[in-house]
């Protein structure tokens, strides 16, 4: 019977019974399905609670966002429309603007909160 995760050891009996799980070939609507569909709530809800995840760095989500749509640094300056800015803004030494947020938001679809944290 599945239980709500509540100790480390809990925790880690979850991932290794999922992990089990998963190894399987598990058929889409068996209860072994939906064990593991529950186990994997039940860890995520752990995992949330004990090992919260900060925000990305600005600058390093827009790094990250442009590697992985397969993209230059000379793209994101004509995103900005200002080839000069990219490398300022890339290094540090210039903000982003509101608008270039609300770009970076549109076209590499970043979230807004986090291109509006301090850096």
């Amino acid at each position: 019977m599945l239980k709500p995760i509540k100790t480390e050891g809990q925790y880690n009996e979850a991932l290794s019974k999922a992990y089990n799980l998963m190894q399987k070939d598990v058929i889409e609507g068996s209860d072994e399905s939906d064990e593991l569909e529950v186990l994997s709530i039940l860890i995520e809800i752990y995992e949330t609670e004990h090992y919260p995840l900060s925000p990305p760095n600005p600058l390093e989500a827009i790094r990250f966002r442009l590697d992985q749509m397969g993209m230059s640094e000379k793209q994101l300056g004509e995103i900005l429309g200002y080839r000069s800015r990219k490398s300022e803004i890339l290094s540090g030494k210039r903000k982003l603007s509101l608008a270039m947020i609300r770009k970076l938001n549109e076209v590499l679809h970043i979230p807004a909160e986090v291109l509006i944290r301090a850096y």
